[in-house]
């Protein structure tokens, strides 16, 4: 007995040890080879047979925990180049979009199954175009589809959509060929929201109703989208932890009132409780499944056990088993920043709690209600820093009364309304008059919003740092460290408001920005900028708002000058919301437009000691083509740039006349890499040492063509392109230059590495 009380590890111990063994997938830059991975499950075996001790089981738990991580990662990449190589292949796949009516949904979810006969474990998804009738969700398909592997734009600053993919299982796009329905009968769940949405059509907010009551997002606008995010009340428009934990209360609520009818011996704690999470589960049924309300199922499911078997834990250790538990059940949502987003919140409610608890005077009265509401969202505020710098690269310091103002009323009266809703389905005019009540709600929730918007402040990496003040603070003030070491706080507070980060050892830098296909340079020295074009414009959106814009936010970066290389809409398509961000910053472009300066042959100028020379167009033009491009020439008098725009063989041929004014240490590859551009007397004129191109992979132009690639080969010049390794920075110092790629060396992780079907034009 003794001997076994030696060797006896922890449930918490255990815990720990997994977790901490299933986190540097977030940090490796390639996943291990099967050797390795063999011979670290051969060591984690000989350390629990041979080395009976609690910290030998805990480093056995820890390797046994990162070989499953990274073992289940490389499944996951096995899978994804089985579907993405020799050409086409045939799947079974289910239906998981729901369609609602008015939604713009060009693409559908799909659930594979089944490859070429054989079950695919565990299941993938992918998403695709479809033609023809809207198929509905539950439905059975055997498809011809061509795969793709996702590959997304890399930017310091910017969504990381692979990773969003492959922690979401989500790492493939499909282009269907042909597609024969096997099953079409729907899932109750489309069928049940296509009716309630019936209902919903007339009301004003049916978008957030959709969303609180099925998880369904797709009508919501981008303008409430980002009100939300920057008012810090995002959460409530997620079925959550928050959601299904009201749910089950709910549930539980009408159970107990079920119980004083009963007679006295058939009434206990039991029954209410596998009533609130049936409910739990029917709720996250209605949601879809998704990643968040499975997570907040799974954990809510755990307290349920701990609660029916009477077991007595702390609050830390529910979190730490919960953590593990998600991680067990999926190791890849390790990547989910929604996970980290739930657990941090979750762990800062606990520490607040216990470190800065309210005085028990506060507890015995509910008067005291708003105060001890108020000590909640403050305490959310200072704690939930950390990931409100990280992820949401801002801070809004009108987060405290959105949450004060919107969580009680979507707590309280809308969520508890749509469950009533729900409920009352086959009762059509309660179930309609709780749905108006509940649109009356939100619609109450969101009144301050477009006004508590204007709080939110833009932060860079430079802020990062501080954003574990709040911590810091509450600890500083459990052990009244501001009384018995005032000086030394006053210091702490002193330096962080005179920080300054250190100056770069660079003198200016370059980055090709990767917005895809299109074009933005950022020329930048000592914080300040001028951008070469401004990349593409979609219907919703732009390359501006979704790549430039938040790497200029995440570096503190403020544009001064702002270069349109010509007209097409790859190129200037981000020129207004760039303009409106920094109305202060000029315009050179070679169109004709009043109030904007030319940018024609001949023109020079200085800024910031780097010389800036126009070589190419001779004159301005109303709509201005490919050769018609704004050919700049930067130097700083020992470094060159030659920006080309989308010149072709025509302004190669004319630039040739100017050959001195040519040669240059880099070249943006001109159009992209096309079949039409980077002629042989003009590279040669040129010389660069590397040459830079923007292009987007699968870009339907396979653009850049192998010919080019191999051109710029054979004359002995560097290639280098962002569609293999995203953002590229090229920084220059006194006597020597370095390029970066993010994929490569500013930020190497295994899941950013170009994977899948590989070529020059694919």
């Amino acid at each position: 007995m003794a001997r076994r009380a030696k060797i006896r590890i922890s449930l918490d111990m255990a815990a720990i040890a997994l977790v901490i063994g299933m986190l540097p997938i977030l940090l490796l830059p390639q996943l291990p080879s099967l050797p390795v991975l063999l011979g670290l499950a051969v060591m984690a075996l000989w350390l629990w047979r041979h080395k009976p001790n609690p910290w030998s089981r805990a480093l056995c738990c820890c390797l046994l925990g990162f070989i499953y991580a990274t073992g289940s990662a490389s499944l996951l990449m096995q899978q994804v180049a089985t579907l993405t190589i020799s050409g086409d292949k045939v799947v079974i796949a289910s239906v998981q979009s729901i369609w609602l009516d008015g939604a713009e949904m060009p693409q559908v979810q799909l659930r594979i199954e089944q490859v070429s006969g054989y079950w695919l474990v565990p299941a993938l998804f992918f998403k695709a175009n479809w033609r023809g009738e809207k198929p509905c969700a539950g439905q059975r398909w055997e498809l011809k589809v061509r795969f793709r592997p996702v590959h997304s734009s890399l930017n310091e600053g910017g969504f990381d959509g692979q990773r969003w993919a492959i922690a979401n299982r989500q790492p493939l796009r499909g282009f269907i060929r042909t597609a024969t329905l096997l099953d079409e009968g729907c899932y109750w769940r489309q069928r049940i929201v296509k009716q309630m949405d019936q209902s919903l059509m007339p009301l004003t907010q049916r978008p957030v109703l959709l969303a609180l009551a099925f998880g369904e997002r797709a009508l919501m606008a981008n303008e409430l989208r980002g009100q939300l995010m920057k008012t810090g009340v995002a959460h409530l428009m997620a079925i959550s932890g928050l959601h299904i934990s009201l749910a089950a209360a709910f549930a539980w609520g009408l159970a107990r009132g079920v119980q004083y009818l009963l007679p006295a011996r058939y009434i206990g704690y039991r029954f209410p409780l596998i009533v609130g999470w049936l409910m739990a589960l029917c709720y996250v049924w209605l949601a879809g499944g998704q990643p968040p309300a499975m997570r907040a199922f799974i954990a809510l499911s755990l307290w349920f056990w701990l609660r029916l078997n009477g077991v007595s834990c702390t609050s830390w250790q529910i979190w730490l088993w919960c953590i593990c538990l998600l991680l067990l059940c999926d190791p890849l949502s390790v990547l989910s920043d929604s996970l980290w987003l739930s657990a941090l919140a979750v762990a800062a409610l606990i520490f607040w709690f216990e470190w800065a608890p309210l005085p028990r005077r506060f507890s015995a009265f509910w008067g005291w209600a708003p105060l001890r509401w108020l000590h909640i969202q403050l305490g959310m505020t200072l704690l939930l820093m950390p990931l409100q710098f990280g992820l949401f690269h801002g801070l809004s310091w009108t987060s405290l009364p959105a949450n004060l103002w919107a969580v009680p009323i979507v707590s309280l009266l809308s969520v508890p309304l749509i469950l009533l809703a729900l409920m009352l389905f086959f009762i059509p005019p309660l179930s309609r008059w709780c749905w108006q009540l509940a649109d009356a709600s939100v619609s109450w929730a969101l009144w301050p919003l477009p006004w508590l918007e204007q709080g939110w402040l833009q932060v860079g990496a430079a802020l990062l740092q501080f954003s574990a003040l709040g911590w810091l603070a509450v600890v500083c003030w459990r052990f009244r460290w501001w009384f018995h070491f005032p000086v030394g706080c006053g210091v702490v507070v002193l330096a962080c408001l005179l920080w300054r980060e250190r100056t770069p050892d660079y003198r200016w830098r370059v980055d090709m920005i990767d917005v895809g296909h299109g074009l933005a340079v950022l020329i930048e020295r000592e914080g300040k900028a001028v951008i070469f074009d401004t990349g593409n414009r979609w219907q919703t959106s732009s390359a501006a708002e979704r790549m430039i814009l938040p790497l200029l936010r995440w570096r503190q970066i403020t544009l001064e000058q702002i270069i349109i290389s010509h007209s097409h809409l790859d190129h200037i398509g981000g020129l207004p919301v760039l303009a409106a961000a920094f109305p202060q910053a000029s315009v050179r472009t070679p169109i004709i437009d009043i109030g904007q300066l030319s940018c024609v042959q001949g023109q020079h100028w200085t800024w910031r000691e780097l010389n800036f020379q126009v070589l190419w167009p001779p004159e301005r033009k109303d709509l201005a083509g490919n050769d018609d491009s704004c050919v700049v020439r930067v130097d700083d008098g020992k470094f060159s740039l030659l920006l080309t725009g989308d010149i072709e063989r025509r302004a190669e041929q004319a630039l040739l006349k100017q050959r001195a004014n040519l040669p240059s240490t880099l070249l943006q590859v001109p159009h992209h890499g096309s079949k039409t551009s980077s002629t042989p007397p003009f590279l040669r004129a040129v010389a660069p040492e590397m040459a830079l191109a923007s292009a987007s992979r699968y870009n339907v132009w396979r653009l850049p063509a192998g010919k080019i690639v191999k051109r710029y080969r054979e004359n002995h010049i560097s290639w280098r392109d962002t569609a293999r390794s995203g953002q590229l920075s090229v920084l220059f110092y006194d006597n020597d230059w370095q390029v970066k790629g993010f994929r490569e060396q500013l930020n190497p992780r295994w899941y950013h590495q170009r994977f899948g079907v590989e070529g020059d034009n694919e």
